[in-house]
This record gives structure tokens, C-alpha cells and sequence, in this order.
């Protein structure tokens, strides 16, 4: 059998790829231990995590004096969890500091709901929509020092329809998200996925 991995998610929101993620890691029986990580405890990712039977580690940041002290238990945190595969980010809202990015290099992605670099920040869906685009997509991509700049590793379109409004577009993206991002983190894994 497969060496067992080690995957640490960081996520902030609903928690709708951390979901995806995990499910898709039973699905193909991958031998994976997942950790949550997130910054606010009250977040429905923390649900999720509890239904899914996902260990959590949350760090309210409010809790702490400052943000580095914030980003240093962020830290230690992770590299208590070590060794790690992969440091997933999921709809975590926060900046990373640049000592976490750099021990990570090579084994951190995020999940961007743009064709990179169009559209980078927040907001990117509506920020498409709203400027007419006629397509937008979705890039998974390593994390740098910079926001949302890292190499591209996959990326997958969503045409933006005439009848589209902004909900029904993000409903089309996050479910592209959900197809790409599990797939490309099996394969950086070196686990099956679905081609």
C-alpha cells in the first residue's frame, strides 16, 4: 500500500471544496489524513469538518494580540502537523506570511475562480461578469509571496452565457472548482483520480 499522505486545508468560509476535496479522497480510497485548519470558529467548513469526522485546529484570529502573533501559532501549527504533502487552501481568507510560503514552496496550491492572471483579488467571479467577459474559469496554482501570482498548474473554463446572472455564473464556477481541484491535488499526490 501507498505511503499514507498528509494534507493540511486551510479554510475560512462555507468550506464547499474542503468538502469536495475529502469526499473525493474516500471515493477513490486514497490513503490520506486530512486536518482542517481555520481562522474563524463559527465558519460552516468547521461543520463540515465535524460531520466528515475531519480533525480541526482553529485559531480565532481575534484571540490574538497582533497578526504576527496570529501568523507565528499559524505556524507552529502547521509544521506540528509535518511531514506534509500538501498545504491545501480552500477558501482561506487571509494573506500568508512569506516564512510559511517559503517552507512550503513546492508543496502549497490554491484554487482561484479565474483564468489567472485575469481577475486576481477578491471578487473575481463578479468582477468578470460585470465586465462582460465571455468566459471565465477556474486555476488551481502554487503559492508565492504574491497574491494569486504563483505558476499555474491546471486551469478550466466556464463560458459566461447570455442568459447567465452572477448566481447562476458562481454557481457554474464553484462547480468547476469542485471537478478541477480535487483531481489535480490526487495527482500532485500521486494518488488515482479520474483522469
Amino acid at each position: 500500500m501507498d505511503r499514507p499522505r498528509r494534507v493540511a486545508i486551510l479554510a475560512s468560509g462555507s468550506g464547499s471544496n474542503f468538502e469536495a476535496i475529502v469526499r473525493y479522497a474516500r471515493e477513490h480510497a486514497w490513503p490520506v489524513s486530512f486536518t482542517l485548519l481555520t481562522d474563524r470558529p463559527r465558519a460552516r467548513v468547521v461543520r463540515r469538518a465535524n460531520r466528515l469526522g475531519v480533525p480541526t485546529v482553529i485559531l480565532p484570529s481575534r484571540r490574538f494580540p497582533s497578526r504576527e502573533a496570529y501568523d507565528r501559532a499559524l505556524f507552529a501549527e502547521l509544521q506540528a502537523l509535518e511531514p506534509l504533502d500538501l498545504v491545501v487552501l480552500a477558501g482561506y481568507m487571509k494573506i500568508l506570511p512569506p516564512e510559511i510560503v517559503r517552507h512550503f514552496a513546492k508543496r502549497m496550491v490554491n484554487i482561484h475562480p479565474s483564468l489567472l492572471p485575469r481577475y486576481p483579488g477578491l471578487h473575481a467571479i463578479e468582477r468578470a461578469f460585470r465586465a462582460g467577459e465571455k468566459k471565465t474559469g477556474v486555476t488551481v496554482h502554487w503559492v508565492d509571496e504574491g497574491v494569486d501570482t504563483g505558476p499555474v498548474i491546471a486551469q478550466v473554463e466556464v463560458p459566461i452565457l447570455p442568459e447567465d446572472t452572477l448566481e447562476t455564473l458562481e454557481a457554474r464556477v464553484h462547480e468547476a472548482e469542485h471537478r478541477i481541484y480535487p483531481r489535480v491535488i490526487g495527482e500532485l499526490l500521486g494518488l488515482p483520480t479520474d483522469g
